[in-house]
C-alpha cells in the first residue's frame, strides 16, 4: 500500500480551505491569510508548499478539474452506445462531487479571472477543448456535422449558464436535478435534428 506523504496531506487541506476562503471572500479579495485562517495554518506555511497565491489558485483549479476529468472516466465506462456517453458526459459535468454551490462559485470565478491570468487560461482552453472533443467524438454518429457543432456549442452554453447561475443566486445546488435537466435539453436538439425540414 502506498503511504500517503505529508506534503501531499497538506496541499489538500490547503486547497480545500482555498474553495471555502474564495467562496467567502471572493477571488479577488481573499488573502493568503485568510485562507491560513481555514486550516489553522500561516500564510508563510501555505508559501512554503506553493509558492505564491497563483500558483495556489492554479493547484486548486486543477484538483477542481482532477474531480471532473474522474467523474467522466468513471461515467464513461459504463456507457454502450453514443447517447450513453453524450448523457455520461453531461452527468459528469454535474456530478455530485463536483456541482455545489462553493464550488460554482469558485469555479465561476476563476474563469472569470482567466484572460487575466496565463496559468488559468491554459486550463480553461484544455477543460473546454477536452469537452468539446467528447461531444464532437458522440455526436457524429448522430447528427451531421454542422448540427453537431451547433448542439455541443449549445450544451457547453448551457452547462456554463446554470454554473453560473447557481454562483450568481447563490442557489442550493441540486446535481440530480440538474442531470435530468442537461438530459433533457439534450433530447431536445436531438429532437429538433429529426423535424421536417422544409
Amino acid at each position: 500500500m502506498q503511504r500517503v506523504k505529508i506534503r501531499d496531506i497538506r496541499n489538500a487541506e490547503f486547497i480545500e480551505a482555498t474553495l471555502q476562503a474564495v467562496h467567502k471572500h471572493g477571488l479577488g479579495a481573499v488573502t493568503m491569510s485568510e485562507i491560513a485562517q481555514q486550516t489553522g495554518a500561516t500564510a508563510a506555511s501555505i508559501n512554503y508548499y506553493f509558492g505564491s497565491k497563483e500558483r495556489l489558485m492554479e493547484a486548486t483549479m486543477r484538483h477542481l478539474l482532477g474531480l471532473l476529468r474522474a467523474a467522466v472516466v468513471r461515467n464513461l465506462t459504463a456507457a454502450d452506445t453514443p447517447l450513453d456517453r453524450l448523457y455520461a458526459t453531461l452527468d459528469a459535468n454535474f456530478d455530485d462531487q463536483l456541482f455545489t454551490a462553493e464550488k460554482c462559485s469558485v469555479w465561476v470565478q476563476f474563469w472569470a479571472a482567466a484572460p487575466y491570468a496565463p496559468a488559468l487560461a491554459r486550463l480553461q482552453r484544455l477543460n473546454r477543448a477536452r469537452v468539446a472533443s467528447h461531444f464532437r467524438h458522440d455526436l457524429r454518429p448522430l447528427v451531421d456535422k454542422d448540427r453537431a457543432a451547433t448542439i455541443r456549442q449549445t450544451l457547453q452554453s448551457y452547462m456554463d449558464g446554470v454554473w453560473l447561475n447557481t454562483a450568481q443566486n447563490e442557489l442550493a445546488a441540486n446535481p440530480q436535478q440538474a442531470r435530468r435537466d442537461a438530459r433533457a435539453v439534450l433530447d431536445l436538439l436531438l429532437a429538433s435534428d429529426q423535424s421536417p425540414r422544409g
